[in-house]
C-alpha cells in the first residue's frame, strides 16, 4: 500500500509493501507528519518554532520534541566543525534536521506496528526498511540539472539517503562560517547514503555548506558514503560509494 500527500512545503511518500498494511496504519504515519509540520515550520505563524522566535516561549515552556530538536541540533553543530548551524540571523531554522529526524521516528513507528518492509520519503530523503518483492530497494539520485533524470540508481536496504542540493528549493543553504557571503554555488547536488536517513541528512546539509570540500567530510565518516554534483556537472564520490549503484 502506498500513500502519497503534500505536506511540511514537500510531498512524502510512504509506501508498505507487508501484507497486513491497513490505511489505518498509513494514516497514523501522516498524521505524525502533520504534527512535526505543525510544532516545527517557520511558515505556520502558530507553530511552537515560530512563537519561539518572537520571543513568545520561555524556554521552560518548550515541548520535549522541541527540546530534543535543539539538543541534537547543537550536537550536530559541534559534530561538523560549526558547518551545521539552525541559527541564523538572530532566527532558529531547525528544518535541516527536523526532516531527517521524522522521518526516521515515522520509519520506527511502522517497525513497532511489526512491519518489515518499507520506505518512507519526505522530499527525496528516505528511510528504507527491509526490501520489496525479495530485492533491496532501488532509490534514484536525481538529476539537478534535469529533474526527469536519474544519475544513479542505488539498490538499498535498512539504510538511508539524503540529498541536499538547489535543484528544489533553490539557493538556501549557507556556509555558518561566512553568513554574510553568497549562499553556496559550488556543488549543486550532495547525497549520502548513511545507516539511518536522520543521520544521512544532517550530515548531507553540513557537507554540502562546505562546499567542494563537503565530499571529504563524508569520506571519513565510518559507515557513510556521499555523491556530489558541482556546479560544472562533474561528479565525485566517495570510496565505497560504488557498492550500492545498479
Amino acid at each position: 500500500m502506498k500513500h502519497l500527500e503534500l505536506l511540511m512545503g514537500m510531498p512524502i511518500a510512504v509506501e508498505v509493501v507487508d501484507a497486513a498494511v491497513t490505511a489505518a496504519t498509513i494514516e497514523n504515519v501522516f498524521a505524525y507528519f502533520r504534527s512535526v509540520d505543525a510544532t516545527f515550520s517557520t511558515y505556520k505563524e502558530d507553530s511552537e518554532i515560530s512563537k519561539i522566535n518572537r520571543g513568545e516561549l520561555a524556554e521552560a515552556e518548550y515541548s520535549e520534541d522541541m527540546r530534543t530538536i535543539l539538543d541534537l541540533s547543537e550536537q550536530t553543530r559541534r559534530e561538523t566543525q560549526g558547518y551545521f548551524d539552525i541559527r541564523h540571523n538572530g532566527i532558529l531554522d531547525p528544518s535541516g534536521i527536523v526532516k531527517g529526524w521524522a522521518i526516521l521516528r515515522a520509519a520506527n513507528m511502522l517497525k513497532e506496528a511489526g512491519f518489515a518492509n518499507f520506505y518512507v520519503d519526505a522530499g527525496g530523503d528516505i528511510q528504507v526498511v527491509g526490501k520489496k518483492d525479495g530485492h533491496p530497494w532501488r532509490v534514484g539520485i536525481r538529476n539537478p540539472f534535469n529533474r526527469k533524470e536519474n544519475v544513479k540508481i542505488l539498490a538499498i536496504t535498512d539504510r538511508g539517503v539524503a540529498t541536499s542540493g538547489t535543484a528544489i528549493r533553490g539557493q538556501h543553504i549557507y556556509n555558518p562560517h561566512q553568513p554574510d557571503r553568497p549562499l553556496q554555488q559550488d556543488i549543486v547536488s550532495l547525497t549520502v547514503v548513511g545507516p539511518n536517513v536522520y543521520e544521512a541528512d544532517r550530515f548531507a546539509t553540513a557537507a554540502f555548506a562546505m562546499g567542494k570540500k563537503g565530499i571529504y567530510f563524508i569520506e571519513r565518516l565510518p559507515e557513510f558514503e556521499g555523491y556530489v554534483i558541482d556546479a560544472s556537472a562533474r561528479a565525485t564520490f566517495t570510496s565505497g560509494f560504488e557498492r550500492y549503484v545498479v
